[in-house]
């Protein structure tokens, strides 16, 4: 990438997790209580078949079942796992828990992609992994170990799918779009027989139902999840899951500004310590490498503008 490419791409890539991080305040304030299950279902289904619908892409061969296997870590298990951690816990830490999957995919990169494990990545960890505790470590806070439970697998599930979405690639000649829906897709239909069978339907729909849902089709599934995988073309795998970390800071924030949660001095001090965290595990540019300048070389009487005389001869 030329310039400052990386970082704008990591930019744009980190509006996904910045969504994703607000979803936590829909899901407790919007969205039907004790329903994590149709959560994700609802927030995956519709917009997926919405871009197959729209795009008319299916896929074939062996992308059938990794479109499984993406759908179910990325979307399917993960949105399950992150919306019963929402329920169970205050939105800031159920985001903060998350945050150890950049640990995961820094081993899973190093195991399945050949990326090397660099100093700077490790200080990057601990320096997240230091802001997840000073974001989580409030005396107000009470931790239930079912959500602990949750979140910490969910962080498992993403650093998994965004590996194997980095180690597979997106298939040639396929757009963004049905790449995307295609995961929506499979991780809906993994998730719609569990929902019916433990939490069938609700009964009625209030009017912030309806819109917490069509926030999480549209800007929490549909374009996050474009611009997530888009992010995972073009930037490597660790970069990409430090950017994750945004999500717990947006639901602190939003937590403390509507839902009346405590904002201490340390947490701020966790909240910068992750975004330096973020901006140590990007990519940098290529710096221009400098090289002396050749010595003239032997200068011929034409290129001097010397016209040959007479031959002795």
């Amino acid at each position: 990438m030329r310039g400052g490419q990386p970082l704008r791409t990591a930019g744009v890539t980190a509006l996904a997790p910045a969504v994703w991080g607000s979803t936590y305040l829909v899901a407790t304030e919007w969205l039907p209580p004790d329903r994590p299950l149709l959560a994700t279902t609802v927030r995956a289904l519709p917009g997926g078949l919405i871009l197959l619908a729209l795009t008319r892409v299916l896929p074939t061969g062996r992308w059938w079942w990794r479109s499984l296997v993406l759908g179910t870590l990325n979307i399917g298990a993960f949105n399950v796992l992150l919306f019963v951690a929402a329920y169970r816990l205050p939105g800031g830490i159920a985001a903060t828990l998350m945050a150890v999957q950049p640990m995961i995919v820094l081993l899973l990169a190093a195991l399945l992609l050949g990326d090397r494990i660099r100093v700077a990545h490790v200080v990057a960890c601990l320096l997240g992994a230091a802001g997840v505790a000073m974001l989580v470590l409030r005396g107000t806070a009470a931790l239930d170990a079912a959500g602990v439970v949750a979140a910490l697998a969910a962080a498992t599930c993403m650093a998994a799918g965004i590996t194997l979405t980095k180690r597979w690639g997106r298939p040639s000649r396929i757009g963004l779009l049905p790449f995307t829906g295609w995961q929506l897709v499979a991780g809906g239909l993994v998730a719609l027989p569990v929902t019916l069978v433990l939490e069938g339907l609700p009964a009625t729909l209030t009017g912030p139902n309806v819109i917490g849902f069509g926030y999480l089709i549209s800007l929490g599934a549909v374009l996050s999840y474009a611009l997530w995988f888009r992010g995972i073309e073009r930037l490597p795998a660790l970069a990409v899951s430090f950017l994750a970390l945004g999500s717990p800071i947006v639901a602190t924030l939003l937590g403390y500004l509507f839902l009346r949660q405590t904002l201490s001095l340390v947490q701020l001090v966790g909240v910068i310590a992750i975004t330096v965290a973020v901006l140590l595990a990007q990519p940098r540019p290529p710096q221009p490498r400098w090289h002396p300048a050749a010595p003239p070389g032997p200068t011929s009487a034409v290129g001097a503008g010397v016209v040959p005389g007479p031959s002795a001869d």
